[in-house]
């Protein structure tokens, strides 16, 4: 008798698990059921189908050799059914049933299985303030939602959208609307910074910086308290510090498994929601596997688990799903945490840690922060991209990388290498020595990424000490009332000296790197030196000299002023 395999979404984890388990079981009866009439596209598309770089939602559900992923294809193609339309309404795990309802007559099924897979994905998270079911205000759900969205922003509806949330979500969808449509946008963001946790404060900031020079409001520490409108449709968002006007709205305030179907069958689901699996995907019930959004996946940094509404991540779970199915044993050995983001012309990525969420988590952290060049300096395209390195000060091992540079190659790369190093318990040694591949228009002789796991170990072996960037930036707030601290800027004199003609001689020492050796008895013993160059390399190179003479009262500001360009700062 063939396998019955009965699957329960048909989104990513879903239709990854059906294809891999025809093509190592080609006997078995598979079926994909899904409530959605739209199935197996690309929802990670939708910012970018709302913004126009993807003229027609048909993309989003088309294959790479331009077939649409429809029941006909699937059945065609792959050998599965599809049943679209279809609800799950319970699981009968004694009698090893699914009882569906099809939503276009109202009629109800019992549909054996021998092994049943849940797929299930997430759903947007709703906050519960007065106007939040208005006319116009959307989450980012399906592909339902971005269609609707785009409609009425073609008819002309719209031109001022307000988002609610500073995820990656918030920002495409900010990009989307101000980028191709011209439309007035802002982000409120109720936490501190852009993309809370994930990256850390300098590096919200470089993005946040760089949305307002594309003409995206944004407000963070600031939350909507309720949304107001005219005759059912959406008017304003009204915070405690203004009122907003709006058009439309999105809700892009995170996401919550869809396990309900699980709880109800006695599946094991955690205080979170998230179906438990172990590292087969199978759940409490060794008959029963999930996948995707719907799943508690273990952080392999910290230890521990909640949701990850990754499509890359419900990919691969479906194909680990499809392998136990088919009697290939494969583990799922968790997560990381890898992203990255497009913002106009730039982009910003991470994985692993930020600083803040490591300490959070016990680990004794620390980070250093560089701004190297992403491919040899003499080549025409070079650009900087500044790079921070978490790590624990204990065991030297690596705990995150962020990066902020333009759209492109550069900081993907330098992401991705760290992701493979995280899940095998690298240290900084190893990022140090890590190979990567060195060709002039890619990179540099000394990768980025070997250059910072470099300055991670001086800073490791007590070889550097760092102002904090934030400590500088309140100095050169109030310096005048700071004259324990000086500035001691070792770039070209063409650009040293504007900042000392600026802030004063006294206030601002310049002294080029070529000249250090010559002219270091010039600088003051009784003052702490902030060395300053454009990356933070030459700084530290002279910070080691000073101390070897004496002059030991000095930091140096990583990432030179390059990071702190990227923030903004009105001086510069």
């Amino acid at each position: 008798m063939n396998q019955k395999i009965v699957i329960i979404g048909g989104v990513a984890a879903g239709p990854k698990t059906a294809a891999r388990v025809k093509r190592l079981l080609p006997g078995a009866e598979v079926l994909i059921i899904d409530q959605d009439s739209l199935i197996s596209y690309g929802g990670c598309g939708i910012p970018y189908y709302v913004s126009g770089e993807v003229s027609d939602e048909q993309e989003l559900r088309d294959t790479s050799f331009h077939m649409t992923r429809d029941e006909s294809f699937f059945a065609r193609a792959k050998g599965v059914t599809v049943r679209t339309r279809t609800r799950a309404l319970a699981i009968n795990r004694q009698a090893k049933t699914v009882l569906v309802q099809k939503l276009d007559d109202g009629s109800r099924e019992e549909i054996p299985y021998d092994q049943l897979v849940l797929a299930t994905g997430s759903r947007p998270n709703v906050l519960p303030i007065p106007g939040a079911d208005l006319d116009g205000v959307f989450t980012i759900s399906d592909l339902h939602q971005a269609i609707a969205i785009k409609d009425r922003i073609v008819r002309g509806e719209v031109k001022r959208a307000v988002i609610i949330g500073g995820g990656a979500i918030g920002i495409e969808m900010a990009e989307a609307f101000v980028d191709l449509w011209h439309m007035e946008a802002t982000i409120l963001e109720y936490m501190p910074q852009l993309l809370p946790r994930l990256v850390d404060w300098d590096f919200a900031g470089m993005l946040e910086y760089h949305l307002a020079a594309k003409g995206v409001v944004v407000h963070t520490n600031e939350a909507a308290t309720r949304i107001e409108g005219e005759k059912g449709k959406v008017k304003r968002v009204v915070t405690p510090r203004r009122s907003l006007e709006a058009d439309l709205v999105v809700m892009a305030v995170g996401v919550r498994a869809r396990s309900e179907l699980a709880t109800e069958a006695g599946l094991l689901v955690s205080p979170q929601g998230n179906i438990v699996v172990n590292e087969r995907m199978q759940t409490s019930d060794p008959n029963i596997y999930a996948a995707g959004d719907c799943i508690a996946v273990v952080n392999r940094l910290t230890g521990k688990s909640g949701i990850a509404p990754m499509g890359s991540l419900a990919n691969k779970e479906g194909r680990i799903v499809a392998d136990n199915l088919a009697g290939i044993p494969t583990r799922y050995r968790g997560w990381v945490g890898s992203f990255v983001l497009k913002a106009f012309d730039s982009c910003i990525g991470a994985t692993g840690l930020s600083l803040e969420a490591a300490r959070a988590e016990g680990f004794k952290a620390a980070a250093v922060t560089t701004a190297q060049s992403d491919r040899a300096h003499f080549f025409p395209t070079q650009s900087v991209i500044p790079l921070r390195l978490i790590f624990d000060l204990n065991s030297r091992r690596l705990l995150g990388v962020q990066g902020f540079g333009p759209m492109g190659d550069a900081v993907l790369a330098r992401i991705d290498a760290a992701a493979a190093l995280l899940q095998q318990d690298a240290t900084i040694d190893d990022v140090s020595q890590v190979e990567m591949a060195y060709a002039p228009p890619f990179a540099t002789a000394l990768d980025a990424l070997n250059a910072t796991g470099n300055v991670a170990d001086n800073l490791a072996a007590g070889r550097l000490r760092y102002v904090d960037t934030r400590d500088f930036l309140n100095w050169m707030e109030d310096f005048a009332n700071r004259p324990d601290w000086v500035a001691l800027d070792i770039r070209h004199p063409s650009e040293a000296e504007i900042l000392a003609a600026k802030f004063g001689a006294e206030k601002w020492r310049t002294i080029p790197y070529i000249e250090i050796r010559e002219r270091y008895r010039e600088l003051p013993d009784d003052k702490t030196m902030l060395i300053i160059c454009d990356a933070g390399t030459r700084s530290s190179e002279i910070q080691i000299f000073l101390d070897s003479v004496g002059l030991q009262n000095n930091l140096v500001l990583g990432g030179g002023l390059n990071l702190i360009r990227r923030l903004g700062a009105d001086w510069l």
